[in-house]
């Protein structure tokens, strides 16, 4: 078993994935067990401008793709399970999949987080903080010390 110091900028990144993913699990899960929005105290005429008539299927990708998917990226760029199927998807062959599924988690909070700006207008300053936390886990994602550390 190797013993190697992990950087810095792999531990934060790790942390925001994880952060953000329990977030995104909590309330994807409060926003499908009640889609009227009661649980997150969210009246769903803030629904008004998009497709949805209630939180049912924006909580369900929330829950899934704000929540389980960066959860498992930042335990996979520790642990680098050699599970196939992920790797099938894997653009970047010289690194593990995991890398490629870190920042793959940013650009999908980037792309949930505008979508629902424009969908929904400004509603919260959520919105600007996950923004740029998206973008944090694209930048550390792309550091030289965090790539390294995936290469196979």
């Amino acid at each position: 078993k190797m013993n190697k110091k992990r950087p810095f900028s792999l531990i934060l990144l790790v942390v925001l994935l994880v952060v953000i993913g329990i977030g995104g699990i909590i309330s994807g899960l409060m926003l499908f067990l009640a889609p009227d929005g009661s649980l997150m105290q969210m009246p769903v005429d803030v629904l008004d401008g998009s497709p949805f008539p209630d939180f049912l299927i924006p909580g369900i990708i929330l829950f899934l793709f704000i929540g389980i998917f960066p959860v498992l990226a930042g335990f996979s760029l520790v642990r680098k399970p050699a599970w196939q199927w992920p790797d099938a998807l894997n653009p970047i062959k010289d690194t593990h999949w995991a890398w490629a599924a870190s920042w793959a988690a940013g650009v999908i909070m980037l792309i949930w987080i505008i979508a629902e700006t424009i969908m929904l207008g400004y509603i919260s300053f959520l919105q600007p903080l996950i923004a740029v936390w998206g973008i944090a886990i694209i930048v550390l994602s792309l550091l030289p010390d965090v790539r390294r550390t995936v290469k196979r």
